[in-house]
């Protein structure tokens, strides 16, 4: 689609191109911020999948029970969510490196202080801490991306950096289990520290200059703060149903989620830019597409993982090894799937993918005791191609929908419905472990009520893929077929 001349800051090195686009010539500069994408892209879906599986470790030594230990996921989700969009409006003010930065550092003074929690409230403040770092790189490193790169080498560079986020993924649980078997738990937030310095090294020596496509516009204080009370309420109240603190959140969250969107019309200079979502149909169709696709997925891996180390009694070293089969899928898959969506229309594209989500999902409703480990690996490989051909085709959808000086919103809107899909797939579970277990620590007592539970969320998650189906086949078209 037609963009307007970008407002980037001028890079002393980099000019803008004879089309206004803004896109940088320097092979140097292509190469760094595609290597600080893919960087981040890989260490944060790395730190998530892997406290999966040191969860069992976790509650043993910090004595917690179920539906706390769920909140160590959580409370990191959140945060990030919370984070996303605030700062991915703000990188589009004041810069795009400097959030970015900003972003690495935090993630990486959170992963060390969680290393040297002794406490579940500390490890909940530190993760939070790692949370909001982890919201300001992904509110970021696409639009980073998008401002170096061409659209017609969209696809291509946004199918590597969704690959990379799989390869985190399917590395996180093995690498995991390893060292929660050999070593302990904490030594992995300490490996995540170091991994994090990698970026921070590379956006200081190799990206000169700034890119800030809404340098001088006003940025909406006010609204971030609504939008963050709002989002805690909503997730925090939702997790604590059907008892009377849900009911009292949710009550706040709700008006204050509306407050924010109606107020969000009215001001000249917005968090979110509403109009995206009420005219754009591609734009809005496919960040609800993914907001139903990873609220029905992130809680596989938390699942799956109670189910292997607690039911089927499997070491968390095996844990890993059979959980990194799906992720690995999706690493194989995504920079192929985001090459063809390039020629493909994305919406076929990633239809299909959600489709195989759906009956993947289906099938893991019906896990059993004595369910084979193989007939599970096979179910997880499949879900990966599905994943693989939803999500690079979707991003590359929603990223080619707007014009660049949305580029940060559309980023950021696109990492917050990731986020806030996660976020309420951990709410799902949840409150049905909530309400069927109660707070209780997992005992072979307790088993058969926590298969209960685990068959439950997964009918309800492959339910949620139907209306993800309908959201991903009606958006319509990025661009006029000849």
């Amino acid at each position: 689609m037609d963009q307007p001349p970008s407002s980037t800051t001028p890079l002393s090195h980099n000019p803008p191109d004879t089309k206004g686009q803004g896109f940088s010539h320097d092979s140097t500069i292509r190469s760094a911020t595609l290597v600080v994408a893919i960087t981040g892209s890989f260490i944060v879906p790395f730190m998530g999948s892997s406290v999966n599986v040191i969860l069992p470790a976790i509650e043993k030594n910090l004595h917690i029970d179920a539906v706390l230990l769920s909140w160590v996921a959580t409370a990191y989700l959140l945060a990030a969510g919370i984070t996303l969009v605030p700062m991915g409006r703000l990188a589009d003010i004041i810069g795009r490196k400097k959030i970015l930065g900003l972003g690495f550092s935090l993630f990486a003074l959170g992963s060390l202080a969680v290393s040297m929690a002794q406490s579940f409230p500390m490890l909940m403040i530190f993760r939070t801490l790692q949370g909001m770092g982890s919201g300001m790189i992904f509110g970021t490193s696409m639009a980073m991306l998008t401002s170096v790169f061409p659209p017609e080498e969209r696809g291509k560079v946004l199918g590597v950096t969704t690959s990379a986020v799989y390869i985190g993924l399917s590395s996180g649980p093995f690498v995991a289990g390893i060292l929660v078997q050999q070593i302990g738990w904490r030594v992995l937030f300490i490996v995540t520290f170091v991994l994090s310095f990698i970026p921070l090294v590379l956006l200081f020596t190799r990206l000169k200059g700034e890119w800030a496509d809404a340098a001088g516009e006003k940025y909406d204080t006010p609204g971030a703060f609504i939008f963050g009370i709002a989002l805690f309420s909503l997730v925090y109240g939702f997790s604590k149903l059907p008892g009377t603190v849900g009911l009292i959140m949710l009550a706040i969250g709700i008006p204050a989620m509306i407050f924010f969107i109606l107020r969000q019309m009215r001001i000249p200079s917005p968090l979110i830019d509403i109009s995206l979502f009420t005219r754009n149909r591609v734009f809005a169709r496919s960040n609800l597409a993914a907001l139903i696709h990873y609220g029905s997925t992130f809680g596989l891996n938390f699942l799956l993982s109670l189910y292997l180390q607690y039911i089927k009694g499997l070491s968390p070293q095996t844990t890993g090894i059979i959980l990194i089969s799906q992720p690995i899928m999706m690493a194989l898959g995504s920079p192929f799937a985001g090459r063809l969506s390039d020629r493909v229309e994305p919406r076929i594209l990633a239809t299909t993918g959600m489709s195989m989500t759906c009956a993947g999902l289906l099938a893991l409703s019906f896990l059993t005791p004595s369910s084979p480990v193989l007939l599970i690996v096979c179910n997880l490989i499949f879900l990966g191609c599905g994943f693989a051909l939803f999500s690079s085709p979707n991003m590359n959808a929603i990223m080619s929908s707007v014009e660049k000086r949305h580029l940060g919103l559309a980023s950021g809107s696109a990492a917050t419905m990731r986020l806030l899909g996660q976020m309420f797939s951990m709410g799902i579970v949840t409150m049905i472990i909530s309400l069927l277990m109660g707070k209780t620590q997992i005992s072979p007592d307790t088993y058969p009520v926590l298969l209960k539970c685990i068959r439950i969320a997964f009918t309800l998650f492959s339910g949620l893929c139907v209306f993800g189906i309908f959201a991903s086949l009606s958006r319509g078209n990025i661009r006029e077929r000849v």
